[in-house]
């Protein structure tokens, strides 16, 4: 009996630790968290412009390529990577967590002081 319950054990412990290959082809975690934060701070910076939407639309494109540009991306592998974390949720939101987290430490670097 013994031996039944340390054989479980130890398929369960190697089916937890085992985690999913990320296929050819999609971005890693933690370059999607970085890719996100840079697409996040572009789109911030071009609503800031005091411009019409129409305008900010046609503007946004050339600072989303620029993103992907500064992290050696493509757009197709960004959003085919985007396609496929998102069919895991407990994937995505820890990567839109770590995403946040690294948005707030900016904004703080940003504003050391903000008003009450």
């Amino acid at each position: 009996m013994k031996n039944k319950i340390v054989i479980m054990l130890m398929l369960f412990a190697g089916f937890a630790c085992n985690k999913q290959k990320i296929p050819e082809g999609i971005l890693s975690e933690d370059k999607m968290v970085e890719v996100l934060i840079d697409i996040h701070l572009a789109e911030g910076l071009v609503s800031s412009f005091p411009i019409h939407y129409d305008s900010s639309r046609v503007l946004y494109p050339y600072f989303e390529n620029e993103v992907f540009l500064k992290h050696d991306v493509t757009d197709s592998v960004f959003k085919k990577s985007l396609e496929y974390y998102m069919l895991d949720i407990k994937t995505m939101d820890r990567i839109y967590a770590r995403t946040i987290d690294s948005l707030h430490v900016v904004e703080k670097a940003r504003n050391p002081n903000p008003n009450p």
